[in-house]
């Protein structure tokens, strides 16, 4: 799967990394529902941490489709509310 960062490029990340994401996903949304701005800027790190340590950088001029589309770091979570389908971040 093609992952897409916003603001930092791509990388591509094995579908069996994605019961993990999801649970970091599902905190995130959690957090965005009660409110809890630093629990919200803490998880969407980590969830974007575990997406870079995880996957393997495509090369700069390479621009595949992406599958996936996460908020940059420094996204508010007003920007992020925007992201969401009903699944959160990550589909499934």
């Amino acid at each position: 799967m093609i992952v897409r960062i916003m603001g930092e490029g791509q990388v591509s990340l094995a579908d069996g990394h994605l019961a993990e994401l999801n649970r970091l996903d599902d905190e995130l949304l959690a957090e965005m529902e009660n409110g809890d701005g630093p629990g919200f800027r803490r998880t969407l790190l980590a969830l974007l941490t575990r997406v870079r340590d995880l996957g393997a950088p495509l090369p700069d001029d390479s621009l595949e489709p992406s599958e996936l589309i996460l908020p940059s770091p420094d996204a508010t979570l007003e920007e992020v509310r925007e992201l969401l389908s009903d699944d959160g971040l990550i589909p499934g």
